[in-house]
């Protein structure tokens, strides 16, 4: 078997966890019934001075970070042909089309006139002004790249060697597409909330967002790649890709430490690091937010812990949630509208999204026991260790 084939993992579909995960989707589906039929009223805490929640901040903005595997892994494997990364390639391209599909799903489900959520296809109706447009384009157009990408994968699965060939010799123009455009909806993200202006937090607030929201997309983008890979190898009982992470992981840590300097050295230029003492929600979480950061870098710097997928997966996890909490801190907890606007998430707000990352768990196990996404080498590696 060659060195770069990929197999599907089989095995059953219906487990006791995936009609557990069924059961969350189904409380999320009767849920979004009445948001469809009675409005956002009905199910969340919007209002006029928090017009997105955690459907916007954690569906969208987090959720599309957690499916930017797909952008480091092209990035690494075909950009910088750096070949030895190849066997994590396809898993990172799927967790970023599950991700990046289902943000775009959370935004038509925010959209209070949702029935016109296809104006985005129509360029008379375009506002050229607006941030959100690229933001918008960019993710539409992104989720087809991903598509394509991710076709071979099924003309495997179907036998259907020809028209993957014939993709293949055309398929580096969509490569090259999946790495600039995640860039550019990524960035712009950080823009969005620069125009918010003296309403975010001085913690947050900075002219530095735009290239620290892409920074987080690779720092969340590798980590998710990592967790991942561990996570599945002990869930699917496979063996640990414990050469490959041990590599990816000094990328990550050395990412980590950049990220930080860059964004804590931006807090004290402008003067803000007073604010964090000042106690607080907002200065527990910018600390929370400073720990899980550092605790990334104590995890996977040392060369000792990159041998142990223990301390590879709690390295990648505190980095996912570093990532996370620093882009939910700069869309809610530092937001403050002013006029005494107030905001936490409903129970059907946390319901659907539950919902949401429950089905893209569903999605990832049918696919990777159906299609050809994991590397086959490592199913090859367990028949001989047993």
């Amino acid at each position: 078997m060659s060195a770069h084939e990929h197999a599907p993992v089989g095995g059953r579909i219906v487990t006791g966890p995936f009609i557990a995960l069924l059961v969350i989707l189904f409380i999320a589906v009767v849920v979004l019934t009445q948001r469809f039929a009675f409005g956002l009223g009905a199910v969340t805490n919007l209002s006029d001075g928090y017009p997105w929640g955690i459907w916007i901040a954690i569906d969208l903005i987090i959720g599309t970070a957690l499916g930017c595997g797909g952008l480091v892994m092209a990035l690494l494997v075909y950009i910088l042909n750096k070949g030895e990364y190849h066997p994590l390639a396809r898993a990172g391209l799927m967790t970023s089309l599950f991700g990046y599909t289902l943000g775009a799903l959370a935004v038509l489900i925010d959209l209070g006139r949702y029935w016109q959520g296809h104006n985005i296809m129509l360029p008379w109706l375009w506002n050229p002004n607006s941030v959100l447009l690229e933001t918008a384009l960019c993710i539409f157009v992104y989720i087809v790249v991903l598509s394509i990408e991710f076709a071979p994968a099924v003309f495997e699965r179907f036998g259907m060697n020809e028209a993957r060939r014939r993709l293949h010799k055309i398929l580096f123009v969509f490569t090259g597409l999946g790495v600039l455009l995640p860039m550019m909806h990524q960035s712009s993200m950080g823009t969005v909330v620069v125009l918010l202006g003296y309403k975010l937090s001085p913690l947050w607030q900075s002219h530095m967002l735009t290239p620290l929201f892409l920074i987080t997309a690779f720092t969340m983008g590798f980590a998710v790649v990592a967790f991942e890979s561990v996570l599945s190898s002990v869930s699917l009982r496979r063996p640990f890709d414990t050469e490959i992470l041990s590599k990816l992981t000094g990328i990550m840590a050395w990412l980590m430490l950049g990220f930080m300097v860059v964004r804590y050295g931006d807090v004290i230029r402008l003067g803000a690091l007073p604010l964090a003492f000042a106690g607080g929600v907002k200065a527990l979480s910018f600390w929370i937010e400073f720990f899980l950061g550092a605790a990334a870098v104590i995890l996977l710097l040392p060369k000792a812990n990159r041998s142990s997928p223990r301390l590879i997966f709690l390295g990648a996890l505190a980095m996912l949630l570093n990532g996370a909490l620093y882009r939910l801190n700069c869309y809610l907890i530092g937001f403050d509208p002013g006029d005494g606007w107030s905001y936490f998430p409903s129970l059907g707000e946390v319901l659907v999204t539950l919902g949401i990352f429950a089905l893209e768990i569903m999605l990832y196990l049918m696919v990777v026991k159906l299609f050809p996404v994991l590397h086959a080498a490592r199913r090859e590696a367990r028949a001989a260790a047993a």
